[in-house]
């Protein structure tokens, strides 16, 4: 992309962030969705050459296959320019990718082999799998390896401050203690689980002709198995097959693929806003970059501008993936239009949640933990071993050991001594006494630091 259109783009994804979303463009563009029905369309024609039942059509040698695959493995800029100059005549986009192949197989010497393309098709054959093969490829090779990017990052912070004590705030108030470590696990875990859900959705695919009843297939094959036939094409191409069907695959897996993706980023979205809450307290040190400006007229600033960039776009790409996901399984009888405006801005969808990932781990890279500040909290808050001390003492049968310590605690600041005070005012039994003595905030972190170091996959503390 020139620096030109990348000005003129309407788009951000296309404009602002168009290096961003480099790994995305050609697969979820339209010069992405042109490839991907060229694929179709020649790999259609490569198996109807080889099916038993089809003998009008003779099998193409291992060389006419190569070269009809070439149409695809090959397609560049010149090849989408030519489609587009088919489609200006068409005013058919789908027609205009039929022609373009045909146009290629004459240059191959395939002349007779030109009316079995697109043979007992309609667009929706080409355009269901087409995208289905650009949602596949756009998971599996940018959104997964960039969610694993996330975890990974993710995790490697959480082990390496699995012993850092930090102050919990539930209600936004002083609360039992926790680690550093732990706190990040727990978004490792579900980001973690999200992600392992998208890996195993299903991606489907449907090839039976113009209503799903193989119509077309039957009047001129009518002894040919075209559900068997029609699912194995499916299947060769890597998608699941979906036999019941109206005109269109009716787009249930794209809806449960981007509930799954607005999971995912909706948990990121969460830790987008603690982490800048975390800066704000000084709990995270930003680290500086030359020559960067935090504010216009403020020249002290270092701004949490990436998790800030990565919740804007997290909620834009849950704005789209919502609407599609509601509009699409929808259509009016057999089949409208109304999916086909939409399922173009798919790439839109998940250019912005590229974006996001790239922001929150740029905004991560930069962060230093300034361990002196969280110290410094957590000897603040000596009130929060009340609850230890509440709950040693009904271990000893003791009366009333909540109210007893609300009365005490409650809307009161201790420290280190007067917590040994309040410990000794409490005429507990000297083996409580003895146990609760040596307890200091930092240290009153039960397994956070054992559940922040141990594997995703790890069982249950009581099953170990």
């Amino acid at each position: 992309m020139t620096t030109d259109t990348s000005l003129n783009a309407i788009s951000a994804t296309d404009g602002r962030y168009a290096a961003r979303t480099a790994d995305l463009a050609p697969l979820t563009s339209e010069f992405g969705l042109m490839r991907f029905r060229v694929q179709v369309e020649c790999e259609w024609l490569i198996f109807l050459s080889a099916a038993n039942d089809v003998a009008e059509f003779a099998p193409l040698d291992e060389a006419a296959r190569d070269g009809v695959r070439d149409l695809y493995r090959k397609f560049d800029n010149a090849s989408a320019t030519a489609i587009k100059q088919f489609e200006a005549t068409t005013n058919h986009d789908v027609k205009a990718v039929e022609y373009f192949v045909k146009a290629g197989l004459r240059e191959l010497g395939l002349g007779a082999a030109l009316e079995w393309v697109h043979f007992a098709c309609t667009s929706e054959d080409i355009n269901n799998t087409a995208y289905g093969l650009m949602v596949k490829a756009a998971r599996d090779e940018v959104l997964i390896p960039r969610m694993n990017e996330l975890i990974e990052a993710l995790d490697a912070l959480a082990r390496e401050h699995a012993e850092l004590g930090m102050l919990s705030r539930t209600h936004g108030q002083t609360a039992s203690p926790t680690t550093l470590g732990k706190e990040l696990k727990n978004v490792t875990a579900r980001l973690s689980r999200q992600r392992a859900q998208l890996e195993r959705a299903e991606i489907l695919g449907k090839f039976n002709g113009a209503v799903g009843n193989f119509n077309a297939h039957l009047s001129a094959y009518p002894d040919a198995d075209w559900p068997a036939l029609s699912a194995d094409f499916v299947t060769a191409l890597g998608l699941t097959n979906n036999p019941w069907t109206t005109q269109i695959e009716p787009h249930d897996y794209l809806a449960e693929i981007f509930h799954c993706l607005m999971r995912f980023n909706q948990i990121l979205l969460d830790f987008d806003r603690d982490m800048w809450s975390y800066i704000s307290i000084d709990y995270f040190k930003q680290r500086k970059v030359e020559g960067e400006t935090g504010s216009s007229t403020m020249p002290h600033k270092i701004n949490p501008i990436d998790f800030e960039n990565s919740e804007g776009n997290l909620g834009i790409a849950n704005a789209l993936l919502e609407h599609m996901a509601a509009k699409l399984p929808v259509s009016r009888w057999q089949r409208d239009l109304s999916d086909s405006t939409v399922l173009r801005n798919i790439g839109t969808a998940l250019a912005h949640c590229d974006i996001a990932y790239q922001a929150t781990l740029k905004g991560l890279s930069r962060l230093d933990v300034n361990v002196e500040t969280i110290h410094a909290d957590l000897e603040a808050s000596w009130e929060v071993l009340a609850e230890p001390v509440q709950t040693v003492m009904r271990k000893y049968q003791m009366d009333e050991p909540y109210e007893r310590l609300k009365a005490a605690t409650r809307g009161a600041q201790l420290n280190a001594e007067l917590f040994q005070t309040m410990l000794a005012d409490l005429n507990l039994p000297a083996e409580a006494e003895t146990e609760l003595r040596g307890l200091t905030p930092a240290g009153y972190v039960g397994a956070a630091a054992e559940l922040a170091q141990r594997p995703l996959d790890d069982k249950p503390l009581d099953d170990k």
